[in-house]
């Protein structure tokens, strides 16, 4: 069979929003998918679905849908999108009146039985408790005769999975051709961070990153009937696809060699990237496995209010500065009542000496605090902070006055059994299919510390940055900070898996001392994938600390000095 082509116009919630229409009109598809789902997303949903009922999806699909849904149709493009979030029966019956209401035949499906929030026993104060589901339910929506597939939680290489076994009548036992979807699936997943954006390399010598980023086309795969795929982008759009960006993408947001999704684990150890054109890389060798017996459930609970003052810090004496002011707002909040429950303190000494404007002559002193009451983190903050304006320290003022304090959300993950899980594709005639659970399934186990190359011979060395040699990408999942680093070349890596330990990470990157890091080795990426337990606190919507999604953890890393042989430089 020919291959399938798929791609990708949406990243997450508030990503581009002419995407859709560009991948319809500048090159040919078979299905387009979009991802709007994110942990915090679904906290942001569930404030929404508090206030109306009704609501509880990606607002954006339904604008885009109008504006698009009768070119998807004149161009045969079926569309397979997970943005029912927590309502996607809603949803889908808002997409079937728009459809009529345009005067087109689309059929319209989706799938359910994600949302356990009725279930109990989550705890107190669960606002969502969502299981990732996989793709077969779309796959039996799309074989229906769906034009349009609306999904509530899925995994995001779902939406490519699915598509491509309905295509190709995978069977759910297929594991080998799912898994080469699921890598496919998970390059695409964060549309233009696999076409150049976000990338380590974007300045390399011979870039042009502002006329090849100023606006990045977004990704499609050709996946064929083996699983194998090949990563690309439409003629003539921006950005660029090759290993570098393709491999960057790989490391996101993942963790050990065996990558488990709810219908097979993929192999991450066993992908193999070619670069077979201009921006063509191929993805093959990878192999499946059985899926875990167990779903990962996210849940978002409001975890109470929060408030934050940045001081500005100008000039001579920042440090003392920083403790005076310190020791004003701590004997206002001795005072207050209530008194905030948690109060933290960070100093970013972003000024320099003898500088050439104020900007750059200025330190920023940063006040987080967070209480179950919003009272607490209010007049307490505001009145603490701004009451202090002409009696503090010699050129007190701050970045914006502080608010009444705004609510913040927490995130953990459980588990439940695949076969506790509802798994319901409702299809165009509204007829239920049910979709069983893996008749087989393999506990997840690390792989074994796989053989590391020689090490690069002595040699010479330079201080320099470690960015200039390797790659990183970084982000979170949960509580946790996943970092990724490559090496473009073979003697990159030989130096790169000997060098970057976990020890030597936590000398580079000190905020991850007294944290649980674990490195997994990926030679055939030539690439180690750090997980850095806890960094994150409670999660992105908690704010525990300045980048709350660890999103320049890798660029941070790779600013850090180190002596890297001359050789490589």
């Amino acid at each position: 069979m020919r291959p399938l082509r798929v791609g990708n116009a949406s990243g997450f919630y508030g990503d581009r929003f002419d995407a859709v229409r560009e991948m319809l009109t500048d090159g040919p598809l078979d299905v387009l998918t979009g991802d709007y789902l994110a942990e915090l997303t679904m906290l942001i949903l569930g404030r929404d679905r508090l206030r109306d009922p009704q609501l509880g999806y990606a607002k954006t699909f339904l604008r885009q849908a109008e504006e698009c849904l009768g070119l998807a149709h004149d161009r045969g493009v079926r569309i397979v999108v997970n943005a029912g979030g927590l309502n996607p029966a809603g949803l889908a019956a808002q997409v079937q009146e728009l459809a009529g209401r345009l005067g087109l035949p689309s059929r319209v499906a989706h799938v359910e039985g994600d949302d356990l929030s009725g279930r109990g026993g989550w705890g107190e104060g669960v606002l969502t408790a969502n299981a990732y589901l996989g793709g077969h339910g779309i796959a039996a929506c799309l074989r229906a005769g769906a034009d349009v597939v609306v999904t509530g939680r899925v995994t995001d290489a779902a939406l490519v999975t699915g598509a491509a076994a309905a295509h190709f009548g995978w069977a759910p036992d297929a594991y080998d051709e799912l898994a080469g979807a699921v890598v496919a699936g998970h390059v695409l997943e964060c549309g233009t961070q696999a076409t150049g954006g976000n990338y380590a390399f974007f300045a390399a010598p011979g870039r042009d990153p502002v006329r090849e980023l100023r606006r990045p086309g977004f990704p499609l795969a050709e996946i064929a009937e083996d699983g194998s795929a090949v990563i690309t982008k439409h003629d003539g759009s921006g950005g660029h696809v090759d290993v570098g960006t393709v491999t960057a993408q790989l490391l996101y947001e993942t963790g050990p060699a065996r990558y488990a999704g709810p219908d097979v684990t993929a192999r991450l150890d066993t992908v193999r990237l070619t670069q077979t054109g201009t921006d063509r890389v191929r993805i093959d060798g990878v192999r499946g496995e059985a899926p875990p017996p167990t779903l990962k459930v996210g849940l978002n609970k409001l975890g109470g209010f929060r408030n934050e003052v940045v001081f500005v810090l100008t000039g001579l004496d920042v440090d003392a500065k920083a403790e005076l002011v310190r020791a004003q707002v701590e004997d206002a909040f001795e005072r207050a009542k209530p008194r905030p429950r948690e109060v933290r303190w960070e100093l970013a000494r972003t000024d320099r000496a003898d500088a050439g404007t104020e900007e750059t002559a200025s330190a920023l002193l940063r006040l987080v605090v967070r209480d179950p009451a919003q009272e607490a983190v209010g007049r307490a903050v505001s009145g603490a902070a701004i009451e202090l304006a002409l009696g503090s320290y010699p050129g007190f003022h701050v970045t914006a006055p502080p608010g009444k304090g705004a609510p913040y959300g927490v995130f953990r993950a459980a588990y439940v059994g695949q076969g506790e899980v509802p798994h319901v594709a409702v299809l165009p005639d509204g007829a239920r299919a049910d979709i069983p659970p893996p008749a087989r399934t393999r506990p997840l186990a690390p792989v074994p510390e796989p053989a590391l190359p020689e090490p690069l011979p002595a040699g010479p060395v330079k201080r320099a940055p470690l960015g200039r040699v390797v790659g990183a990408r970084s982000g979170d999942k949960g509580g946790d900070a996943n970092l990724g680093v490559w090496a473009p070349s073979d003697d990159a890596w030989r130096w790169l898996v000997h060098t970057l330990t976990v020890d030597r990470l936590r000398e580079l990157l000190p905020e991850t001392g007294g944290l649980t890091v674990v490195r997994h080795v990926l030679p055939r990426l030539r690439a180690v994938n750090f997980v850095v337990e806890g960094l994150l606190g409670d999660g992105v919507a908690a704010q525990a600390r300045f980048d709350p999604q660890a999103k320049g953890l890798g660029e941070w890393l790779r600013s850090r000095h180190v002596d890297i042989p001359e050789v490589l430089l």
